[in-house]
């Protein structure tokens, strides 16, 4: 996985573009499943990116405005990573539906699916699933 260091290509990043052109489509069609699974798909996106704190976090301290020692930049993600992020949601949504379905509650597990569903198109080639 991922440097600090960014290249001009971020495959995270540009998966977050297309998944934001979505997301914007979804919302002025008021698909509300689409709306909600591709902003988790955001927001997971968003957390592998995040940097590690560790033991380095300052806690309590003030910093002016701006200043830039504070500015961090994210990790960088190739594909695989992408890949690996979004193969690990449509996982745990096909998980979740499975449990369901267990415990006899076909509703909810239906709706997982359906969530586990729309992450798919994201996996793969993501220039040919367009």
């Amino acid at each position: 996985m991922a440097h600090a260091n960014r290249p001009s290509e971020d495959a995270a990043d540009e998966m977050k573009v297309r998944l934001r052109t979505d997301l914007k489509s979804a919302m002025r069609t008021r698909t509300s499943l689409d709306v909600s699974v591709l902003r988790s798909l955001i927001a997971a996106l968003d957390n592998a990116q995040a940097v590690p704190v560790g033991d380095q976090h300052a806690r309590y301290v003030e910093y002016e405005f701006g200043d830039p020692s504070v500015e961090i930049p994210r990790l960088v993600l190739d594909a695989a990573d992408v890949e690996a992020v979004l193969e690990r949601e449509a996982s745990e949504w096909s998980v979740a539906a499975d449990r369901f379905e267990a415990l006899g509650q076909s509703d909810k597990s239906a709706e997982l699916r359906k969530q586990a569903t729309i992450v798919a198109r994201y996996l793969g080639n993501p220039r040919a699933a367009r």
